[in-house]
């Protein structure tokens, strides 16, 4: 059947909807998996009955999770975790403190992987200590210390709740997948959380995705941030803009196209399809695409009810701070997600900044005192309406970053200002469904160099998720595919309410 909306010739660059809606990368084919294939067990008919998770594995705490991710590895010091002691011995080298010198702790060989050769890389070990950039002070009931550059956020404290001892092992900006993925790159890939959590769970709103992406990924190179891989590309995280006259291509009828005409083709399309899948019956990529038909029509106007922000209060859009220029980015796709998961969709993944902004190698005050300005008001508003509207007791909200920054000054290019990447120790916050409020979890030592103790690897955060929304991280498996006892992590079970 030809498109009648594009012209079937060799030089026409652009895909016919038909073409599109069959690709099995993105489009509405992922969306359709995504949203419904799960519930039905078409693409794990390979699978045992004990294997197949469409439903949670004991009562969750969270419906949803809003995942905000600051790509480029904001300074925990200069964030969430304030450190006197870089302040007391400003300019010193680690050695000359009466603490032990992190860089000779057996942790830095057990969690430090490097791409580079060992002899050559000279990262993360920058010996004068740089002082703090910004104040800080107690905030809440709680007494919880952030930083000066969090007017906004700081209001909300006694909500939140800190994991100081994060750590990773890539000390470059691959740790953007790793976050999300549990690998570190010279690993094979894994499914991404948003896949995981899509792959284990029922919808809630057959008209829209399971998993959807709103500002991402940030580059080709950190696709694999949303993306499934052996799950299949149905349960792969579906970017959406916040336009609603065009949130997804083709996401529209064709204007010169009447619904009536648009019905009866949709209705030819299932016909054929339905033929096809009379004789191949354990064509999975057909089924899929069948599927993909029936998610496309009725998203047609359940996705730009979804991301219009016209029903919004002008109260509403103000504290998302979508009347400032500065704000409005963040905001919007902020907002976007409470509106996302109000209606249903299980896994929304912000990405507010650009790739790679909060990388503050030289000029970290400045840096930091921007950045911080564009995400405060707008991650804080999000947490007072989704207090406010009742959503917080059922939406799990997760901050985060790659990795922190070097207690050290960066000497590298002459750097006399800023902080190089960090995987050792670093601080991300949760807060919402079965979350304990004002709550601080972990710690790095007095200079921000090590997480204490055994400290959480990002697949902890993983298992923490996946456990909040009623799934057995270790029951999600694939047959054929042998997991890492790492890729599993433990639930951070401390931070539980």
């Amino acid at each position: 059947m030809t498109d009648q909306h594009t012209v079937d010739s060799p030089c026409n660059c652009h895909p016919s909807r038909r073409a599109f809606l069959a690709d099995l990368g993105m489009g509405f084919t992922g969306l359709a998996l995504g949203a419904m294939l799960a519930d039905d067990g078409i693409t794990r008919a390979a699978e045992t009955p004990a294997s197949i998770a469409t439903a949670p594995h004991f009562p969750p705490r969270a419906k949803s999770v809003i995942w905000i991710f600051l790509s480029g590895g904001y300074s925990h010091m200069e964030t969430f975790d304030p450190k006197p002691a870089l302040n007391q011995y400003a300019g010193m080298t680690f050695d000359k403190t009466p603490f032990e010198n992190p860089a000779n702790s057996p942790l830095q060989k057990k969690r430090f992987r490097s791409v580079p050769a060992e002899e050559i890389n000279v990262r993360d070990v920058y010996p004068s200590i740089y002082p703090m950039q910004v104040g800080w002070k107690k905030h809440g009931e709680c007494g919880i210390e952030i930083t000066d550059w969090w007017p906004h956020l700081s209001q909300c404290v006694d909500d939140l709740c800190f994991v100081r001892n994060m750590w990773t092992t890539d000390n470059d900006h691959a740790a953007e997948n790793q976050i999300h993925t549990g690998r570190h790159r010279l690993d094979e890939t894994q499914p991404s959380i948003g896949a995981w959590a899509h792959y284990g769970l029922g919808t809630l709103n057959e008209n829209l995705p399971k998993y959807v992406v709103l500002g991402g990924p940030t580059r080709p190179d950190t696709r694999q941030s949303i993306d499934s891989y052996y799950l299949g590309p149905q349960y792969a995280g579906v970017p959406l803009e916040l336009d609603p006259q065009n949130p997804l291509p083709f996401g529209k009828r064709h204007a010169s196209q009447s619904v009536e005409q648009q019905r009866r083709e949709y209705e030819l399309i299932h016909r054929l399809n339905q033929f096809s899948a009379i004789e191949y019956p354990e064509d999975r990529d057909l089924r899929a695409r069948i599927r993909a038909y029936e998610l496309a029509y009725r998203m047609q106007a359940a996705v730009p009810e979804a991301v219009n922000f016209k029903q919004e209060t002008e109260a509403t859009t103000k504290l998302y701070g979508l009347d400032n220029d500065a704000t409005k980015l963040a905001g919007e796709r902020l907002l976007g997600a409470r509106r996302l998961v109000e209606r249903g969709v299980r896994f929304v993944q912000v990405f507010p900044s650009a790739y790679g902004v909060w990388d503050s190698h030289q000029k970290l005050k400045d840096n930091h005192t921007r950045l911080c300005a564009t995400v405060d008001l707008p991650v804080a508003g999000l947490m007072k309406d989704l207090r406010q509207r009742g959503l917080l007791e059922e939406t799990l909200v997760v901050f985060c970053t790659e990795f922190g920054r070097t207690p050290g000054l960066e000497l590298r290019g002459g750097g006399k200002d800023g902080r190089d990447h960090h995987p050792n120790g670093f601080t991300i916050w949760l807060a919402g469904a079965g979350i304990k409020k004002g709550y601080v979890h972990g710690a790095t030592d007095e200079l921000g160099y090590h997480a204490l103790g055994d400290g959480h690897y990002v697949t902890d955060l993983h298992a923490t998720v996946l456990h909040l929304l009623g799934l057995n991280n270790r029951r999600l498996e694939i047959p054929g595919r042998k997991r890492l006892d790492i890729d599993y992590g433990e639930p951070i079970t401390d931070i539980f309410a």
